[in-house]
């Protein structure tokens, strides 16, 4: 089902951003929905048809809306980007096909701020172009990934070298990348958000280990790898950024990042909804159909309300990232307001379509497994709300309150 075509009087995007959306509602239609159980399978056709249809994006003046013209995107800034995300989201694999897919979108986002000209050029390039694939490579196994200051994966400067020890995971689609960006301490006597720095190592470096790859929620080719940096050799000029900047590079990707995340969970959202509706009232029990059930009609009245609210305060928070503003608590917001409400409509779809709902004959059980895991990626609920929290108690402390009007 197409998403409903009109202007958002709200917030008001313009007459091009409303035929962007059109443009990308016709390509999901015809090229993306029919296709998803080709995608999901994978193998050799799977490849082929997602190089045609990559083609097909850039041909069309649809790569990259991610990213500035100068970096090789659409160039279309940030908020129209995020009301596209909107429609890509809606399939697990549309952002691949439009070369916008994490980890490689917000890796190409820090290359292009604070990669230097050498970089950009073997690194950067490439990656755009969607002639490689890359990974970032934080997390660690023996680490709370929630508190990033004590990583303990080390880098030592040795001549005109990094020597890097350590052992990573979660480092999402490292079996099919060329590089990696590594966060290691390289400063360990400086503050906690000093120590750190962030490494461009490629996958074929001696000592570059894959160790295992741990099955997520029983997939057999899961590719969140554990990694073994063992004394790993990259040249000193494959520093991103200034040394010791680690932390502050990380959170430059992952508020944006966020925002693209919580876009697309609300395209699933949006599609889990229209799935619920169409089968609310096509699947008929005790006499009647679904549609006419008050719980059902619950569910349907509170899916649609709370995706509503999602939605409007994901574009704040868009809104103010556009104008420069980190907009950090209302990233914190949408990072656990909307993810809960994506799991929660996707719940009720799949008790509406009852047994069905978890096989793969819809595509709600693999929706809802990627939701879920978007409650903990990117920093886990319980961090963002503490984020809130303490933002709002300290205006208090000041003896302020808050502006609801203003915020």
């Amino acid at each position: 089902m197409t998403a409903p075509e009109k202007n958002d009087t709200v917030l008001n995007f313009s007459p091009e951003t409303a035929e962007m959306r059109r443009v990308v509602s016709q390509f999901m239609e015809e090229n993306v929905y029919p296709n998803e159980h080709i995608f999901e399978e994978g193998g050799d056709e799977a490849e082929e048809l997602i190089k045609k249809l990559q083609a097909k994006t850039k041909e069309m003046g649809y790569w990259a809306p991610h990213l500035t013209k100068e970096a090789g995107g659409m160039g279309i800034g940030f908020l129209p980007y995020a009301y596209l995300n909107e429609i890509i989201g809606r399939s697990l694999f549309a952002p691949r096909l439009f070369g916008s897919q994490a980890p490689d979108s917000g890796n190409a986002e820090i290359l292009h701020q604070y990669g230097s000209p050498e970089i950009k050029e073997r690194f950067l390039k490439p990656l755009v172009n969607g002639e490689l694939r890359s990974c970032f490579s934080m997390t660690e196994p023996d680490v709370s990934g929630a508190d990033p200051t004590g990583l303990e994966t080390r880098a030592v400067r040795d001549g005109d070298e990094w020597v890097i020890n350590g052992r990573k995971w979660f480092s999402s689609g490292a079996n099919r990348a060329s590089f990696a960006i590594v966060m290691a301490v390289t400063d360990p006597d400086q503050p906690p958000h000093n120590r750190m720095s962030q490494i461009i190592v490629p996958t074929d470096t001696p000592g570059f280990k894959i160790e295992r790859n741990p099955s997520v929620w029983g997939e057999k080719h899961s590719d969140h790898p554990v990694i073994h940096y063992d004394n790993v050799r990259v040249p000193v000029s494959n520093l991103l950024g200034e040394q010791g900047a680690g932390f502050k590079l990380s959170q430059k990707r992952l508020g944006p990042g966020r925002i693209h995340h919580c876009m697309r969970a609300l395209g699933q959202a949006q599609r889990a909804f229209d799935l619920m509706c169409q089968r609310a009232l096509e699947r008929e029990a005790f006499g009647g159909p679904l549609a006419d059930k008050q719980t059902i009609q619950n569910w349907i009245a509170d899916s649609l309300t709370n995706i509503q609210a999602a939605r409007l305060l994901t574009m704040q928070a868009a809104q103010k990232i556009d104008t420069g503003d980190e907009a950090r608590v209302e990233v914190s917001m949408i990072k656990f307001f909307v993810v809960n409400v994506t799991c929660d409509v996707i719940d009720n779809a799949i008790q509406v379509f009852g047994a069905k709902g978890v096989t793969t004959d819809t595509p709600l059980q693999a929706m809802f497994k990627s939701a879920r895991i978007l409650r903990i990626a990117d920093g886990p609920d319980e961090v963002h709300r503490m984020v809130v929290a303490r933002h709002a108690l300290r205006r208090y402390r000041q003896g302020e309150t808050w502006d609801f009007g203003n915020f």
